[in-house]
């Protein structure tokens, strides 16, 4: 790990514990090893991994989606993550704020290398955004790039068997 990716961490702990927001949005810091703790941490547990970017008009989109699925399936577990570094922060978190996320698990990328952090998630992923990754109770997952309808994630949810 090198000083970079320190600093990033830090500085993403830092506001996510110190600012002030309606929601209090803590972003955590995706660095290596992340992808794997959020799976570990979920057990036997479907669910939903969105990964968004704040300069993506298809991602803003389905923003207000997300937040109606999460309003109508509370027990399915949605985890946020933001491709964007540590400058982009405030945006992130005031995006998420406004669209009312605020209580899901949000991650943002904190590596010198998202090469590297997008790689781990899926070898077979290029970096297209939106990309949402459904993942069943045992982990097997499917992956769907771009945006998507309220009928197309109810169709995938139906298929996690929650």
């Amino acid at each position: 790990m090198n000083i970079r990716t320190i600093l990033v961490g830090l500085a993403l702990n830092l506001i996510g514990s110190n600012a002030v927001w309606a929601d209090q949005v803590e972003i955590k810091p995706f660095i290596p090893g992340s992808y794997q703790q959020i799976l570990a941490a979920s057990p036997n547990q479907p669910l939903m991994l969105a990964i968004w970017s704040v300069d993506c008009p298809s991602c803003l989109k389905d923003m207000d989606i997300l937040g109606k699925l999460h309003e109508k399936h509370p027990a399915l577990k949605i985890v946020m993550l933001a491709t964007d570094d540590a400058e982009a922060l405030p945006e992130i978190k005031r995006i998420i704020d406004s669209h009312k996320l605020g209580g899901l698990e949000n991650w943002a990328f904190a590596s010198d290398n998202p090469e590297k952090l997008r790689y781990e998630i899926d070898p077979a992923w290029y970096g297209e955004l939106p990309r949402t990754y459904f993942f069943d109770a045992g982990h097997q997952r499917v992956g769907k790039s771009g945006a998507m309808s309220l009928e197309e994630f109810e169709a995938q949810f139906s298929k996690l068997k929650m």
